[in-house]
């Protein structure tokens, strides 16, 4: 195997010799891991229900494991901590069996009980998981994770009193159980029918105003929602009671322990990736008595997770590395071979390169634009990188809840004055494609529709109808995107291409991986980058996002004709119409242009040639259980001689 970084990149090999060097300085006497990689930015929470970013999910991935799990090489779901599954004729029932040698890390039984608590968590609207509609399929689901607003007078429904607010916040209040008579407004009036469905979307009127009457066991009784801190404060109204949330009756939602080890979903309807949602992280159990045990987010630090996957965390060291070690309560432990895994925080793909130049890591997933042309044209070809297509879009969203951006005009002149082949063949150069739509081209069955492709003639056209002729009066707008190089090298780009093409002022704003997620949940910016990988091979991963206030649509956009295709394609049976259905909404999306897709990704994976197991495939996807050490193909570290 030769000596990398040297006569590669003359412009990389000094400072990776001493970024080398002042990297194992740090780690002082920490004996290495079995295998080490770039995660990435350092993760944000190790909770697999309030996750979204990929650092967290390949971490969750290695501690975590839901009923199915995905084959490392074809993406098809296998047993997971179900060892088998057993599904209706209508193909509405799942019943999962569960392994009876499926353990936590701390030795006790995962049991269908786990399951069901982690799935009633994961819709619970104080829990916020911003993946809770992946659950949707399942029956009542989308109603109980819409608390208050969702419920209709003769619902059976379970009112959850309020704590203490000094006391742990994951453990649940008292619950009255009842029947939902009806719902009054602040002045007391009944909000009924159409009036009730106009009050309940309107997120301007506060649900903290209403009052539930509610036929329990008691009697009529009347409750009104109240935080815990507000309730150990204050006395309620004669003739009412405070209450943390109300919610459906959660045995109304399609969800049932049969026994300890069997639990059966019932869906709204056929779900032809039900399957491989399950094996999707936020879908994960947590074990019940360590989340009300620490609260959250304490329970998921390192000295108090109990975990069920392969793996459990050894240590985690801030703005550096965690490392996880095999978990030996694991029900398939003896096909686990590595022992130790450290998960590297480096954002920089940059350090990435000089740290696997150097042999300090076994795997990069970024390689930076200039140095991978660089790499790809080395003869002989080297045997350590292949980028391959992935079921990934590279887009920019338009906050239309802005101006200029709520005018179509604008939003379209922005996508047609953007020059993406250069994008791609200059800047990039992996192999990515310029791309016109949402979906990612090779699924089959379904075509995307293409939007408008590069026309700056009709660009200016389209701004100046807009009002800003020659990009007069338009003001300055502002490109986010999370602190990268690439990114940066993109915004850059784009930037020049929209000042030119359109005459306007553009500026550009990084932030950190935490600060930018939620700058796009609370819509404050102009225009921002995201990427998104296919949760499942299916256009419907991508198209759900952009409902009327679905928690992933980052854009303030909203379309009733759009909402209604996806929920028809929800419940239609023929796959080749599900497909049309899903098209003729991808064809609105584009048409009304909330956002720019610019290119489908390619991966750009480093991989030593003596790591065994990973497998290129379209979700980039590469489970650490799966992975082994070649040991008779290992070199050692030329720059770490003495410590290995």
């Amino acid at each position: 195997m030769r000596l990398e970084g040297r006569s590669l990149f003359p412009w990389i090999a000094g400072a990776a010799i001493l970024f080398s060097i002042g990297w194992a300085l740090n780690r002082g006497q920490l004996p290495p891991a079995d295998f080490t990689f770039v995660n990435g930015t350092e993760v944000k929470s190790l909770d697999p229900a309030i996750v979204t970013g990929q650092p967290e999910n390949r971490m969750i991935n290695a501690l975590f494991e839901g009923l199915t799990s995905w084959n490392p090489e074809t993406l098809k779901p296998e047993p997971g901590a179900a060892e088998r599954w057993d599904v209706s004729d209508d193909l509405l029932t799942y019943t999962f069996h569960l392994r009876k040698d499926a353990k936590w890390s701390d030795g006790s039984p995962v049991t269908a009980h786990d399951f069901l608590y982690s799935m009633r968590r994961f819709l619970d609207p104080r829990t916020a998981a911003e993946y809770s509609y992946q659950a949707w399929y399942v029956k009542n689901a989308k109603k109980y994770s819409g608390g208050g607003r969702a419920v209709r007078p003769g619902n059976n429904v379970e009112v959850e009193l309020n704590v203490d607010p000094d006391g742990v916040n994951s453990i649940r209040g008292e619950l009255v159980r009842g029947k939902l008579v009806r719902i009054e407004n602040k002045a007391d009036q009944e909000l009924q029918g159409e009036d009730l469905d106009k009050a309940a979307a309107d997120a301007t009127l506060n649900i903290e105003d209403w009052t539930f009457v509610i036929a329990t066991e008691a009697g009529e009784e009347r409750f009104r929602y109240a935080d815990d801190a507000f309730a150990a404060r204050n006395d309620p109204a004669d003739g009412e009671r405070f209450a943390r949330q109300i919610l459906l009756d959660l045995h109304d939602v399609g969800m049932r322990v049969v026994d300890d080890h069997t639990i059966e979903f019932t869906l709204e309807n056929p779900t032809p990736y039900f399957l491989n949602l399950l094996g999707f992280y936020p879908l994960f159990p947590v074990q019940q008595k360590c989340v009300e045990a620490y609260g959250s987010p304490q329970w998921t630090d390192v000295e108090n997770i109990v975990c069920n996957g392969p793996f459990k965390p050894e240590f985690r060291h801030l703005r550096d590395r965690t490392r996880v070690v095999k978990n030996e309560h694991y029900w398939d432990r003896d096909n686990v071979k590595l022992n130790s895994v450290d998960f590297l925080a480096v954002e920089s793909s940059t350090t990435a390169l000089n740290l696997y130049l150097t042999g300090e890591v076994d795997w990069i997933y970024d390689v930076p634009a200039a140095a991978l042309r660089t790499l790809l044209q080395e003869q002989p070809p080297r045997d350590d990188i292949n980028p391959q297509p992935m079921l990934n879009t590279y887009f920019y969203l338009l906050n239309t809840k802005r101006k200029p951006f709520d005018d179509v005009r604008v939003r379209k002149a922005l996508s047609m004055a953007m020059d993406r082949t250069e994008l791609t063949g200059r800047l990039l150069g992996a192999g990515e494609l310029p791309t016109y739509s949402l979906v990612p081209p090779g699924l089959p069955g379904y075509d995307p529709p293409q939007s408008p492709h590069e026309n700056v003639a009709e660009a200016q056209r389209l701004l100046a109808e807009a009002g800003y002729p020659g990009g007069r009066g338009f003001p300055t707008i502002e490109i986010l995107y999370n602190t990268h190089e690439g990114h940066q090298a993109i915004a850059q780009l784009i930037r020049k291409q929209w000042q030119q093409n359109l005459g306007i002022k553009v500026r550009t704003r990084n932030e950190e991986w935490a600060t930018f997620n939620s700058s796009q949940r609370q819509l404050n910016f102009d225009v921002s980058r995201r990427g998104w990988i296919g949760d499942y091979a299916d256009p419907n991963t991508f198209l759900d996002m952009f409902v009327t206030g679905g928690e992933n649509n980052c854009t303030g956009w909203g379309n009733a004709e759009y909402d209604k295709l996806i929920a028809d394609a929800a419940v239609e049976t023929d796959p080749t119409e599900r497909l049309a259905i899903l098209r003729q909404a991808e064809t609105i999306l584009m048409d009304e242009q909330p956002i720019i897709p610019f290119y489908d990704y390619v991966s750009k994976n480093m991989v030593k040639p003596y790591v065994r197991g990973f497998y290129n495939n379209i979700q980039d996807t590469h489970p650490l259980s799966a992975l082994s050490i070649d040991h008779d193909e290992q070199t050692p570290n030329p720059f770490m001689r003495g410590r290995e």
